[in-house]
């Protein structure tokens, strides 16, 4: 459970938030949530437990296959394991989230009348189900203010200053403090396509970054 402290939200920083979104428009936004709205939680999901270490263009193209075959977890529960394997691959670990993925639909078959739940203790008693993926399809899927923080947001978040922590879970509770609710579903989606163009893992762009005034820059010992 999120240890719920006083939020304090920061005027300056959703001001700064304002200026990245604004860069984070000339760019193709994460495929998942560009992809899949309000309606489509069990896509969200199952694609999620494919992008795992994997890249956006073949997370893409497997969804695309998967369902094609199997729209829904009724239909996804009874295509063999290998199969789904081969459908999904080259994604990364492609026999090991074939598991999951026919796990999962079984479970949400039996449990779930093949409906995905939108509570996060739920989400998170599936396997291969973190707190990342399961705040994605919290917001993504239902509509559900919550903060999906992955490795950009996590590193854009810490860099730039507004939080200091060492886990993601640490980051989505400080944010969670910093931030209005009104902003939690779009946080991912705006850090995200900012930390794949501008503020990479090695060397960001800060020439071309329209916060890099305001960024305390932690961490970054060569920018271009």
């Amino acid at each position: 459970m999120v240890n719920r402290k006083k939020t304090v939200v920061s005027p300056a920083v959703t001001r700064i938030f304002g200026l990245i979104e604004k860069q984070a428009r000339s760019f193709a936004r994460p495929w998942v949530s560009s992809q899949y709205g309000v309606g489509n939680p069990f896509r969200v999901l199952i694609s999620c437990i494919i992008s795992l270490r994997t890249k956006e263009v073949v997370t893409a193209a497997a969804s695309a296959r998967l369902f094609r075959v199997a729209a829904n977890a009724r239909l996804l529960a009874k295509i063999p394991e290998a199969r789904i394997a081969r459908l999904i691959y080259p994604a990364g670990f492609y026999r090991t989230k074939a598991k999951t993925i026919r796990a999962v639909s079984g479970r949400l078959v039996r449990e779930f009348c093949g409906t995905v739940p939108y509570s996060l203790n739920e989400l998170l008693s599936f396997p291969g189900v973190g707190r990342k993926t399961a705040n994605l399809v919290r917001g993504v899927g239902f509509a559900i203010p919550a903060i999906c923080v992955d490795v950009h947001v996590h590193r854009v978040s810490n860099r730039l200053g507004w939080v200091k922590t060492r886990k993601p879970f640490e980051t989505e509770e400080a944010l969670m403090r910093i931030f209005d609710r009104r902003y939690w579903i779009g946080l991912n989606d705006v850090l995200v396509t900012f930390g794949q163009n501008i503020c990479v893992p090695v060397s960001p762009f800060c020439s071309r970054c329209m916060v890099s005034r305001y960024c305390k820059r932690v961490g970054v010992t060569r920018s271009r």
